[in-house]
């Protein structure tokens, strides 16, 4: 399994059939104790999955063309876990690296092995020696996000084709309005909604109260009487669900059917995606005047320090910043005339020049 998330109940998640057992104890003690969030469980046990398929071929338990899925890691035991050294980390991320995992990835993979080392070694006592110890990536090159310019949302929204329309322009006002992740989208129910606001459930399981703007609200009022009148709605509690199942869409689903509107609008082969609306929606409404910290919360981000990556991307109020300045009508002219050319262009001369040019006039 790729992932063992339910998306009807992020919360919930299938029994770990396909790790060693010390992975499968370490994954719940990130549950149970340390309460970590599912999706942040979820990675980590997807890149220990990946890390001990790895290491299979590595003491020849595995042949390397036999399918990942194919590779048992069940009976993988604490004695073999004992024999890993660093450089088998070290040659893990320079395998991963050749396949095409960049320096965020490779840093996500060691923070995984990381973890799961230190609660062998300090948690349950089980190694003596962790692997991991004074190793590093190095810091991931940080790049600005990607966002829609506001002529470039209008063209989205007014560029939507779709046999089921008044769902995807909801879904889309959504995004580029409320700045919500895709999960948090896809888990959105009809008893999340009060008055003008919306609880989102974000990551960690916490919740935050959006408020919803006219253009909000004028989308919902268009698609929930058409979402009531289909003929085949199974799932009454979600909020966005399929035409045809009647069903919750998935997170896979919606991703395609913002992959077809930004494509309707023009707008496809740029690296946009619903986690691009995300930052089209915090960078606009950063440029407008909203608060640092009122962003933080809208965004449900838990540190402002995650949310100021958006005074980077503020291109109208630095051109405003540089234009402040008092020198900034200073207007161009052109260079003063140096002392040597004032005597080229009057016809003066040093002072022997002129003293051969009174002799040859006395002669």
């Amino acid at each position: 399994m790729s992932s063992y998330i339910d998306v009807a109940h992020p919360d919930r998640h299938a029994p770990y059939l396909d790790i060693p057992d010390t992975v499968v104890d370490y994954l719940h003690y990130l549950d149970f104790v340390r309460q970590s969030s599912p999706r942040t469980i979820n990675g980590y046990y997807l890149d220990l999955r990946g890390f001990f398929r790895y290491m299979m071929t590595v003491w020849d338990l595995a042949d390397e063309q036999t399918p990942p899925d194919r590779i048992d890691l069940t009976q993988i035991d604490l004695e073999q876990i004992r024999k890993i050294k660093k450089s088998d980390i070290i040659n893990y991320l320079d395998y991963a690296r050749s396949h095409d995992n960049g320096p965020r990835a490779r840093a996500r993979k060691l923070s995984a092995l990381r973890g799961y080392f230190g609660y062998l070694c300090n948690q349950v006592n089980q190694l003596q020696e962790d692997p991991t110890a004074n190793l590093s990536t190095g810091t991931p090159k940080k790049s600005l996000p990607k966002y829609l310019t506001e002529s470039e949302c209008l063209r989205l929204l007014n560029n939507i084709q779709s046999d089921f329309y008044e769902r995807d322009y909801c879904m889309i006002t959504l995004f580029l309005n409320c700045g919500m992740r895709l999960a948090e989208l896809v888990t959105m129910n009809l008893g999340d909604f009060r008055d003008n606001t919306i609880r989102i459930t974000g990551k960690g399981n916490k919740e935050r109260l959006v408020y919803l703007n006219q253009a909000c609200l004028d989308a919902l009022g268009h698609y929930l009487p058409a979402r009531s009148a289909l003929p085949n709605l199974k799932d009454r509690e979600a909020l966005f669900v399929s035409k045809r199942t009647g069903n919750r869409l998935t997170a896979r689903r919606v991703q395609q059917i913002v992959e077809r509107c930004l494509q309707n609008a023009g707008l496809s082969g740029r690296g946009y995606s619903p986690h691009k609306l995300r930052h089209t929606a915090a960078t606009l409404l950063y440029q407008n005047g909203v608060d640092m910290l009122a962003l933080k919360e809208i965004l449900g981000h838990e540190n402002v320090s995650t949310t100021q990556i958006y005074t980077h991307i503020n291109q109208r109020q630095l051109q405003e910043a540089v234009e402040a300045s008092p020198l900034s009508r200073q207007k161009y002219h052109p260079p003063r005339p140096q002392q040597d050319d004032l005597q080229q262009d009057t016809g003066e001369d040093d002072g022997q020049g002129g003293a051969q040019g009174a002799e040859q006039g006395g002669q």
